[in-house]
């Protein structure tokens, strides 16, 4: 508790001798000590003993400077416990403010390191999201590959399972023999449609003079309206053509349609013909080693018909045919060999059967040998005919690939586990399956071996281009074939040979 003292002193020359002192309370101790100290409130008025042994003056001083000095420790040590009772205060206040700022800062702390973990938690939640999405997404690709890779299996094996309908004509009249009086029959019913061929050429000789030739062939109509098939080799180099029917008819108006671009075989045009007379034809992937045939054309070059009489004597033969300057030569393979009489002028004439049918188109005769001819299979040109009745254009089917046509000995020599068929093979650096070709695109790979188009057997005698032959571009084929030691079958569409 503080007090405020009020000294009054009386000068010496004062009438009063007293010296009043006032006591008032500190204005913090009256609030909180009203009841308690009442005398506080109170001015006091002392009068000091008179020491008898010491003068009135003098006395007066010492009382109150003691006095003084009493109150003056008081005020002191009632100072020093507020400076205390403060210091307490403001250590507890400072306390609780570190205790709570400490509070304040392990919250903040337990708070960031939350906010840290959530944002750990976060990363870690998105790391392993993203690693389960990588995961998820790989196993789809795996699964959908594998899916895809069983899907293309199943269509690989199950595609050349799709049926084709083979339409064959019934009967087959390469199962026909002549009897007697057949051959003229048969001679009378296929000469209406036999014609000669005279072509002309015109050109210079060594010393530049013009000169003109002559020569003569063979063909047959093929249709009412005037298509000629023949050999290539009939027009080639001609100028001008004209064709002179069995009946004498001269047809002057010659178109050259087009020719095969693998084989020795042309087609003509009578332009303006109608209601011609055309021959029939067979089947020549059926016929047979000593089966009878006959062979017309206009033998020597005569403007007649002339008919020979013979057997097939072999089938599947490739030659090289020269031309009669043998200034050009061809390669011809599926060749027919027969014994009938094949004469200069009948090339482009028909090779016939016991029924009527014609089975082959007279092409070339040995010079080694007498009384060997050999005749292109009919089959073989059937495609183009039929591509060039429905559309007017001469288009060859394709399908695409290199082969060898298998023998005994080229089955020993490439170890092959069959005698015939078509090897697809290259000799070169090159795949065999020629490129965005129809054999490509249906899946047909190298080493593959052909053994059947359509049911029919491939061989020596009737190889893949002569069987492919009897289509038109856009047919679709099935080709059996042996892979990995494994038969199976595969579709193909057939493309054109032109493109």
């Amino acid at each position: 508790m503080s007090k405020t003292l009020t000294e009054t002193t009386t000068n010496e020359n004062s009438p009063t001798d007293s010296t009043i002192i006032t006591e008032q309370p500190h204005p913090t101790e009256t609030a909180t000590n009203d009841q308690s100290s009442p005398e506080t409130s109170e001015t006091k008025t002392t009068k000091p003993k008179s020491n008898p042994t010491q003068k009135p003056g003098n006395d007066n001083i010492s009382s109150t400077s003691s006095a003084s000095d009493k109150n003056a420790q008081k005020v002191k040590q009632l100072e020093e416990k507020a400076a205390k009772k403060t210091q307490k205060l403001e250590a507890k206040t400072a306390k609780k403010a570190q205790i709570l700022t400490n509070k304040a800062a392990r919250k903040q702390q337990k708070q960031q390191q939350k906010q840290q973990q959530k944002i750990q938690t976060s990363k870690s939640h998105s790391s392993d999201l993203v690693f389960r999405s990588i995961i998820i997404g790989l196993l789809i690709v795996s699964l959908l590959t594998s899916c895809a890779s069983l899907a293309y299996c199943i269509w690989d094996f199950t595609r050349g399972d799709t049926p084709i309908t083979f339409n064959y004509p019934n009967g087959d009249g390469n199962a026909a023999n002549f009897i007697e009086g057949s051959i003229a029959d048969v001679a009378i019913k296929v000469t209406p449609g036999v014609v000669s061929i005279v072509t002309e050429i015109r050109g210079t000789n060594f010393i530049g003079m013009a000169t003109t030739s002559t020569a003569a062939g063979t063909g047959m109509i093929v249709t009412e309206e005037g298509y000629i098939l023949t050999n290539k080799h009939v027009i080639e180099g001609a100028t001008s053509v004209q064709i002179v029917l069995d009946d004498g008819t001269t047809y002057d108006d010659i178109e050259l349609v087009g020719t095969d671009p693998t084989n020795d075989i042309a087609f003509l045009k009578i332009k303006n013909a109608s209601n011609l007379t055309p021959v029939k034809l067979g089947d020549s992937k059926t016929i047979t080693t000593g089966q009878p045939v006959i062979a017309i054309g206009n033998a020597l070059g005569q403007l007649q018909n002339t008919i020979t009489y013979g057997i097939i004597s072999g089938i599947g033969r490739s030659i090289t045919a020269m031309s009669s300057d043998y200034s050009a030569s061809e390669s011809l393979v599926d060749m027919i060999q027969t014994d009938a009489a094949i004469n200069s002028g009948n090339s482009g004439g028909p090779l016939v059967n016991a029924a009527g049918e014609v089975i082959g188109i007279n092409t070339a005769t040995s010079s080694d040998a007498d009384g060997i001819g050999f005749a292109i299979p009919i089959s073989s040109v059937k495609g183009m005919l039929n591509s060039l009745i429905a559309t007017g254009k001469l288009n060859r089917a394709y399908l695409g690939v290199y082969y060898i046509n298998i023998t005994p000995a080229i089955a020993k020599s490439y170890n092959l586990p069959v005698s015939s068929g078509a090897y697809v093979y290259s000799s070169a650096q090159y795949s065999a399956i020629i490129k965005d070709s129809p054999a490509e695109k249906a899946g047909l790979k190298d080493k593959d071996i052909i053994t059947k188009i359509n049911g029919f057997k491939v061989s020596n005698a009737s190889s893949v281009s002569t069987l492919l032959g009897e289509y038109t571009p856009g047919d679709t084929v099935q080709l059996t074939i042996l892979r990995d030691g494994k038969e199976r079958s595969i579709n193909v569409t057939l493309g054109s040979y032109s493109n």
